[in-house]
């Protein structure tokens, strides 16, 4: 090994450029900020989506559709998992505190109940709502459907 062989380890020494180190660097001066305007002083960023002064994609494209803020969102379950809990816990009571205990749905969820699968027993459920199909799918095995 000579001094004149000596390198740093590899990955130590990062090339970038040193800004504002005098003008032999040739990053001195303005130190690549440009002259003038809100992009040369401290403290700027740009915005989200700033195409350098064109009109940005966001604003380019049309509005379009309609969101109801009234819109009342249901946490839809449908028969098929009731008969599982139904054949696993063995359970003929379902509210919407089983079916949170169980982590079927969230304590703020109103929950709807959906007609796919089939019951094989008598179950009685207290939901926030109902679909037509579940509600005759109930009260056909002699279940009895309540409404919250």
């Amino acid at each position: 090994m000579n001094l004149n062989t000596l390198k740093p380890a590899k990955g130590s020494v990062k090339n970038r450029k040193r800004i504002g180190r005098g003008e032999g660097s040739g990053h001195g001066g303005t130190s690549t900020s440009g002259h003038k305007g809100a992009g040369s002083r401290s403290g700027t960023k740009r915005k989200i989506g700033f195409e350098g002064g064109q009109m940005p994609l966001q604003r380019r494209l049309p509005k379009f559709g309609f969101k109801n803020i009234n819109r009342v969102e249901y946490k839809g379950i449908n028969l098929d998992t009731l008969q599982f809990l139904s054949e696993k816990y063995s359970i003929t009571e379902i509210n919407i505190d089983t079916l949170i205990e169980h982590g079927i749905c969230g304590k703020k969820d109103l929950v709807k109940i959906l007609g796919r699968g089939e019951l094989k027993g008598k179950l009685n459920i207290s939901a926030h709502g109902f679909s037509a199909t579940a509600k005759d799918a109930i009260e056909k095995l002699g279940g009895t459907v309540t409404t919250l």
